[in-house]
């Protein structure tokens, strides 16, 4: 099959196009021909040197979520069927023709949701989701985001406001009118005074924040959130035990998956799509991201 990959650490460059064995469904598996998937900043991570145990042997495909037509299942799979359309997550290996999970990854994809919406939706609401869950995000909290206008941000702005939270989003000024359209009130980082802004606009103080810049933005949340443990960042991993602040955890599940996309087919959640790369340009896809200050979603189309 054919699939974006690399053989070294490295720039964007190293992501290329390459002939690599198609996976087959074994046991409690399916294997899905992949439509379109999703482009995150673990992607880009994991392509420029981030290496850890567990990492399977080059050329290493990146990509965690997908969507595509079901095309082999393994032995005792009952609930999906060669033909469904499904979307998922996984670790790796989704810049490719085929890729191969466990059934328990996958969910229908509900009519009318495109392939591009329902390739790149898992990140941004499981990530969203779980993110505000260690927040303890609820009816009537004053929460701060920091990079809202990205896939992430955006998502996490529709949750907390579907939650009864008020929402202060951080992001360019050009950025302003979307965000206001999600249905949180927008301040500009640019200039700096990202604090006196947020203060002037929350002077009850603000209870919780998601951290999705880092550097400079990260020291403004924490001058304005008292409890540390009501900050989550997804950016600052190395920084937060010695911030005493919170990472993402928890797992991703289908079941949660499944709900969003079925709020987005009710027209009860937006997914704004930056760009779509066709496979053969998943390098420029990855230098797209890596400019970061985009506005939603960047994926691949398979």
């Amino acid at each position: 099959m054919r699939a974006a990959a690399f053989t070294e650490f490295g720039p964007p460059e190293v992501l290329r196009v390459m002939e690599v064995e198609t996976p087959r469904a074994g046991a409690g598996q399916v294997r899905v021909r992949v439509k379109a998937a999703g482009v995150q900043p673990y992607d880009t991570a994991i392509r420029s040197g981030w290496d850890f145990p567990g990492l399977p042997p080059f050329p290493r495909i990146p990509g965690n979520e997908f969507a595509g037509i079901v095309d082999e299942v393994g032995e005792g799979v009952t609930g999906v069927a060669p033909g469904d359309e499904v979307l998922g997550f996984t670790r790796l290996g989704c810049y490719a023709e085929y890729v191969v999970v466990p059934e328990d990854q996958v969910t229908p994809k509900p009519e009318g949701v495109p392939w591009e919406v329902a390739g790149g939706l898992t990140a941004g609401v499981q990530t969203a989701h779980l993110a505000l869950d260690g927040m303890r995000v609820g009816e009537g909290d004053t929460v701060l985001i920091q990079g809202a206008a990205g896939s992430v941000g955006g998502m996490a702005v529709q949750i907390a406001r579907r939650r009864g939270a008020r929402v202060i989003g951080v992001a360019r000024e050009d950025n302003h009118e979307y965000l206001r359209s999600l249905g949180a009130t927008p301040v500009a980082y640019e200039d700096g005074g990202v604090v006196e802004r947020v203060r002037a606009l929350a002077p009850g103080g603000v209870d919780a924040a998601l951290d999705g810049a880092g550097g400079a933005a990260l020291d403004a949340t924490l001058e304005l959130v008292k409890d540390r443990d009501r900050i989550v960042t997804i950016v600052e991993h190395a920084k937060a035990p010695e911030l005493g602040i919170r990472i993402v955890t928890g797992e991703r599940s289908a079941a949660r998956l499944a709900e969003y996309a079925r709020l987005y087919a009710a027209g009860e959640l937006r997914f704004l799509l930056r760009a779509a790369y066709p496979l053969d340009r998943a390098a420029d896809a990855h230098r797209d991201m890596e400019r970061g200050h985009g506005r939603g979603k960047i994926v691949i189309t398979v």
